[in-house]
């Protein structure tokens, strides 16, 4: 596979991290360069990880990755999109909202879930006879800066919102967890 497929690929893996990175950013009050260096260090991390276990997982597994996979990147992405939801529904007022959350906990979920794909993608790089770790690090490193980029676009938006900003950021994580089902 080439340079250019394999940036292709990147970049489409990246998608679901550079959306959720946007709900990130829309949940910031004020910008938190840690929480966008530690949302853009988990996601693309995840992007480099879950396709180099997918390879090694191989074709033997593929079945059960792709089925369980959709499942669970539906359960932790409308978990933690509800609780955003919940939260600004819930119409704390803005003095008592935290600026950004260094959750880790949360970080992990959301990285697992949005990796799930780069995971099954790690079992096709098995099933062509190709090198996986090429093409995950170019996958790891373009989630980062997407995830950045993700960050900042959130925040810039998410002053103008409030917490309309946290109720749109939530559902879009229920939509795209609801999509992995649906792709499957």
């Amino acid at each position: 596979m080439g340079i250019a497929e394999t940036i292709i690929i990147a970049a489409g893996l990246a998608m679901d991290a550079f959306s959720v990175s946007i709900c990130r950013g829309l949940s910031m009050q004020k910008i938190s360069y840690k929480g966008a260096a530690l949302t853009a260090l988990f996601f693309g991390a995840f992007q480099f990880i879950m396709p180099v276990i997918g390879y090694f997982a191989g074709l033997r597994f593929d079945r059960y990755i792709s089925a369980a996979g959709s499942w669970v990147g539906f359960i932790l992405l409308t978990a933690v999109g509800g609780k955003m939801i919940f939260e600004a529904a819930r119409g704390e007022d803005e003095a008592e909202i935290s600026p950004y959350s260094h959750d880790l906990w949360e970080l992990f979920m959301l990285a697992v879930a949005t990796s799930i794909d780069a995971l099954a993608v790690g079992v096709v790089y098995a099933a062509q006879g190709e090198g996986i770790f090429f093409p995950a690090a170019v996958t790891g490193c373009v989630t980062f800066i997407l995830s950045l980029c993700g960050v900042g676009i959130g925040y810039k938006s998410g002053g103008k919102f409030g917490r309309k900003a946290g109720i749109l950021g939530g559902a879009v994580l229920v939509v795209i967890g609801i999509r992995l089902l649906i792709i499957q």
